[in-house]
């Protein structure tokens, strides 16, 4: 598949409902970087009138799965990837328009690359901000990856 926007976005309402319905779209994404967007709506809210914790996890986690996603269809390599952990600080209330970086790629491609050379699982840890359009960090995410070569 070719990785464009407007083609992950079409995935997402087919593969992952809920992340479209609530709003969650691809803005940016190259080899290195992904931005993911998200706007304060009725349909993912809490009660407390800002973003629903669950929805910015999903940005979030998206926003570091596309790029590993991207970079283990680059490997042409069979590859299996989990989240084994994640942890999560909200500093501010999420509203309006919120989106989720991930800056990683690099790392990413490095540790896909020592999964192949040694034939071993492996562990990376990406992150994710969720930063309103006034530029404040709303919340601020912790993926770790577990990943291993299929045989």
């Amino acid at each position: 598949m070719k990785f464009t926007p407007s083609k992950i976005n079409l995935f997402l309402l087919y593969k992952l409902p809920s992340a479209f319905l609530t709003g969650i779209r691809v803005e940016e994404m190259n080899e290195y970087k992904s931005v993911i967007k998200v706007k304060h709506r009725w349909i993912n809210q809490n009660p407390f009138k800002s973003m629903f914790w669950a929805v910015q996890g999903m940005a979030a986690e998206f926003s570091t799965g596309i790029l590993m996603v991207r970079a283990i269809d680059r490997s042409k390599k069979r590859i299996s990837m989990l989240v084994t952990n994640m942890d999560a600080s909200f500093i501010k209330k999420a509203t309006g328009l919120i989106k989720f970086e991930c800056n990683q790629g690099k790392l990413i491609d490095e540790t896909i690359q020592k999964a192949i050379d040694t034939g071993e699982g492996q562990v990376v840890v990406l992150s994710s901000e969720g930063v309103s359009k006034e530029g404040v960090v709303v919340s601020k995410f912790n993926f770790e990856w577990s990943i291993k070569v299929k045989s």
